[in-house]
């Protein structure tokens, strides 16, 4: 307990630019993710191959080498200049969204084809169709596969400590710094990953609930 109480600056800086990089991470990969499984089931030949191509290559890229990317290689292409802390929000998003929108397909695949079929009865396009008809459910079918992608997101936060990024996976290297035991340091930091990973756990429990009773 003395290892948090007194470094307690320590874990509260580290672990609130943790939530940070998770946060934003997390609705820009939704966002992004959502619009990629769309291209993924659209009409337009051009549009699924860009979209399976962004997937493929992203997704089988380790993701240490992504944010070296926007760590060590953005900045020499003389673009808008960001901070690291950005750049790890954007290599984290652009990363993550591959395997969001994979489980956005996978739940658009779950709806029956006659409700595409209805809807394109009535006169609705394929946009409407989409977005009014086939994501809704979509979203209802995806909930445990969807947390476990932000589960794994919250966890690889911690390589953004290899950027000048100070969250949690940072914490253990000051810790040492200031004679205080690694191992100790490393089970509170644990600790903590474990309450926010039940905490996502019991959201998602929460909405399975509540969307199943929409149904």
């Amino acid at each position: 307990m003395n290892t948090l109480l007194n470094n307690s600056d320590l874990f509260v800086t580290g672990f609130r630019n943790t939530l940070i990089l998770f946060f934003f991470s997390a609705i820009f990969a939704l966002i992004l993710g959502t619009v990629v499984a769309t291209l993924r089931v659209s009409p337009v030949p051009a549009m699924r191959a860009a979209a399976t191509l962004y997937i493929n290559v992203v997704r089988n890229t380790p993701l240490t080498l992504v944010l070296f990317f926007f760590a060590l290689g953005y900045p020499k292409l003389g673009l808008v200049p960001i901070d690291f802390m950005t750049a790890a929000i954007v290599g984290l998003s652009l990363y993550t969204a591959t395997y969001v929108a994979e489980s956005v397909r996978s739940g658009i695949n779950t709806v029956p084809v006659g409700q595409a079929e209805a809807a394109r009865a009535i006169g609705l396009p394929f946009t409407q169709t989409l977005t009014l008809v086939i994501l809704p459910q979509a979203f209802r079918a995806v909930i445990p596969p969807m947390f476990s992608v932000f589960i794994a997101l919250l966890k690889n936060t911690t390589v953004a400590a290899g950027f000048s990024v100070f969250e949690a996976g940072a914490i253990r290297a000051n810790l040492s710094e200031r004679g205080e035991p690694a191992l100790t340091g490393l089970l509170w930091i644990a600790l903590v990953f474990i309450i926010l990973v039940f905490i996502l756990s019991a959201l998602q429990r929460k909405l399975e609930q509540k969307w199943k009773v929409a149904r």
